[in-house]
């Protein structure tokens, strides 16, 4: 099935291809015109490649459809911003990234969090919240202020304790995510402690999912329903922003069905109680 990114990008082919068609340029014209290779056209066309501002002008231009031109640049603005690469976000500042992350929280009342294998960052302690920017940076090559983004990702856990009264927390966390060697054993330590501590805050429903119990849907990827209007869904190269109201309702399931897994309250604290003293004996 396609994504609504996918959809999006096909769709905006489609309207070029109209006004293209329209000024009766062939592809191949239209490609020597503009200096490109003939196969980025098609490329463009077919929804297989997102054209930059500067294409969209010259498309515009060359085709006689200046009248067109504001609402294509904003159609590419909302697909780019649907889909963030990673280096790029990284290369502007981790920090930036938190910040917009806290303008996007400020507005959910129900999150919805599913992490297979990372403490989410909202319940992250600045020892492992440290570590997880660090191995990003080097990964992305990217540089970058690690105790900046750091500490605002600490601003944004202001919003477990304040605002509205209402704003419910529901995460799920897989066991391996208590365990698994994404920081030394004794950041993993005092991370698990702090799950001990929050896990009895009243508007949070933190869930564990223990490795052998029967899994009714295998936990592909994290993600993060923000009330019914946004998904956020992190790959190794982007984060997807998803807003089309029936693939949040397959990820609104996803979550149900995964959170029907987990063990919740004193279950969960004794897993994250086992864990600690697996790190205390290694």
């Amino acid at each position: 099935m396609a994504t609504s990114h996918q959809e999006a990008r096909e769709a905006l082919g489609v309207r070029l291809r109209e006004l293209r068609q329209d000024s009766r340029l062939t592809q191949r014209r239209l490609a020597d015109l503009a200096d490109w290779h003939e196969s980025k056209v098609s490329k463009i066309e077919h929804g297989r490649q997102t054209p930059s501002e500067d294409d969209i002008r010259a498309w515009c231009r060359l085709v006689g459809a200046e009248d067109h031109l504001p609402d294509l640049i904003a159609t590419v603005r909302n697909i780019t911003s649907a889909y963030r690469e990673w280096r790029r976000e990284w290369r502007a500042g981790a920090h930036r990234r938190q910040r917009a992350f806290a303008a996007q929280e400020a507005e959910t009342r129900l999150f919805r969090i599913f992490e297979p294998i990372v403490i989410p960052g909202l319940l992250q302690t600045r020892e492992y919240a440290a570590q997880r920017f660090r191995d990003n940076i080097a990964f992305h090559g990217t540089g970058g202020d690690v105790e900046t983004a750091v500490q605002a990702r600490m601003d944004r856990q202001d919003i477990l304790r304040r605002g509205n009264r209402d704003r419910r927390f529901h995460m799920v966390v897989c066991e391996v995510a208590l365990t698994i060697g994404l920081a030394d054993a004794d950041v993993l330590v005092g991370q698990l402690e702090r799950l001990l501590t929050l896990s009895i805050m009243p508007r949070l429903s933190l869930g564990v999912i223990p490795t052998r119990v029967r899994h009714r849907r295998a936990p592909h990827h994290g993600f993060w329903v923000l009330d019914e209007r946004l998904v956020l869904v992190e790959t190794a190269a982007a984060e997807l922003a998803i807003t089309q109201p029936r693939e949040i309702a397959v990820y609104v399931q996803e979550f149900d069905w995964l959170a029907s897994s987990a063990v919740y309250g004193p279950a969960a604290r004794d897993l994250i109680n086992g864990a600690i003293r697996t790190l205390e004996a290694s």
